[in-house]
């Protein structure tokens, strides 16, 4: 067995808020429950940080309470197939979804997610997301989960026909604004900022009351950019960037219509 440096394997400094949190989601399926509060005290054991996010994280922060049917359990890129491998070795049946962010270990039908980016890559979960962490109890285990503010990139980019997180993003800003830290958010979608603008708007206009929810200065940072954006010509390479959220909505662009991929060569724009 290879030994681990301790610095790389070891959890964060345990000065992790402890925080009751508001609500819990509920099981779709209950008699899961068992598997996943070993799933838990066998993470815990293991020794690698690894955090809770998903519907958990929403219900802590939000109250929101509604069924979810697994675990969505976020680790740093060198510790996902550490985590697999460890429970691949206790009998478990594990799956590699995708390599480039997801893995999966089952249990007959329940399974719990392993989830080290997103899947368009924007999102890589790194150290940062430890030290902004939240400490809940889940299923009688201790249990870190994402910051608010990692809570509401993660949600930013899910935008498919089937599946939209905007509401989770309107909700958890609502409840946990002054959780949020705000400079972190804007650092992380530097390069996506319209992103953020785009939800923040949605705040707006969904809840007109609540609008000092959000500092004045995001928005006045992030419209000033639209306003210089607004004054330069549009860029040469048409490009599709729909494709980081759904690339199965925005499929027709880059193959009929000659938008560029995420990363890929398309047309040039015609004057």
């Amino acid at each position: 067995m290879v030994a681990h440096d301790p610095d790389l394997t070891s959890h964060p400094p345990q000065s992790v808020p402890i925080m009751d949190a508001k609500a819990e989601p509920t099981l779709k399926y209950p008699e899961s429950e068992a598997f996943y509060a070993e799933a838990l005290r066998e993470l815990n054991q293991l020794g690698l940080p690894f955090l809770l996010a998903g519907t958990y994280a929403l219900s802590a922060y939000t109250g929101i309470t509604r069924p979810t049917k697994d675990l969505d359990i976020f680790c740093k890129a060198g510790d996902y197939t550490r985590v697999l491998s460890h429970f691949k070795n206790l009998g478990y049946s594990v799956e590699i979804e995708d390599d480039r962010w997801l893995g999966k270990v089952f249990k007959g039908q329940y399974f719990f997610d392993v989830i080290f980016a997103s899947s368009n890559g924007t999102m890589p979960i790194g150290d940062q997301w430890f030290e902004n962490a939240r400490q809940i109890e889940v299923f009688g285990s201790p249990v870190r989960i994402v910051g608010p503010t990692e809570l509401v990139w993660s949600k930013c980019f899910i935008q498919l026909r089937h599946r939209y997180d905007g509401a989770d993003v309107a909700h958890t800003i609502l409840k946990a604004h002054d959780q949020i830290d705000w400079h972190g958010l804007l650092a992380y979608m530097e390069v996506h900022w319209e992103v953020m603008l785009m939800h923040l708007l949605n705040f707006r206009w969904i809840y007109p009351s609540e609008r000092d929810k959000v500092p004045r200065w995001v928005m006045d940072e992030l419209l000033d950019r639209l306003a210089k954006q607004l004054d330069l010509p549009p860029p040469q390479m048409k490009v599709c960037r729909g494709r980081m959220f759904s690339r199965i909505d925005y499929e027709i662009d880059v193959k009929q219509w000659g938008f560029a991929d995420v990363g890929g060569e398309g047309e040039w724009r015609n004057e």
